[in-house]
């Protein structure tokens, strides 16, 4: 289990024309919301990517209605490679990363590798996580997890940060998989 004050949330181009062209688009999108609010609602550090957002679009508007998560355009498909993130990730200090996006076997695969090298304990979290084809999706999620990354799901996540139904965030939390 991680300490919500020691992980970090890295979201990777949940972004208009991407989210459009998944064939489990509205999944993908419910659950990032959903983890996105719980990001808001625990106050962790959280992070949002846009690859090349002139080409592809902006984050959708559910996620960007959330909060006002620090947003970082990048053309390298790691985000790792990208100067700005580096910077703002840095700053954060942490040592556990709860990572999801599209597409999982291009830039969160690559960013994830790039985390692992670095020594962080790494979640993906797979259900928030898609590529166009289920075969590259789940080829990165078995890479990734050979290679030292943690496997995960939405609500094994939320109800890591909460452990207890005695938080005071849990009735919030548990309304947001209801």
């Amino acid at each position: 289990m991680f300490d919500d004050k020691e992980t970090a949330i890295i979201c990777i181009d949940i972004q208009e024309k991407l989210v459009n062209m998944l064939k489990n688009s509205s999944e993908i999108a419910s659950n990032t919301v959903k983890l996105m609010k719980a990001a808001a609602i625990l106050n962790i550090n959280t992070i949002i990517t846009e690859q090349y957002p002139k080409g592809l679009g902006s984050t959708i508007e559910e996620i960007k209605n959330i909060k006002n998560f620090k947003t970082i355009e990048k053309t390298s498909f790691s985000a790792l490679q990208t100067e700005e993130f580096k910077e703002e990730f840095e700053k954060l200090k942490t040592k556990n990363v709860v990572i999801f996006g599209i597409e999982t076997h291009i830039c969160v695969y690559q960013t994830v590798i790039d985390l692992l090298e670095k020594g962080y304990n790494v979640y993906v979290v797979s259900d928030c996580s898609s590529s166009r084809s289920e075969f590259n999706h789940n080829s990165a999620l078995d890479l990734m997890r050979q290679k030292g990354a943690n496997i995960t799901t939405l609500e094994i996540v939320l109800f890591d940060f909460l452990k207890s139904s005695k938080h005071p965030n849990f009735k919030e939390i548990q309304g947001l998989i209801k």
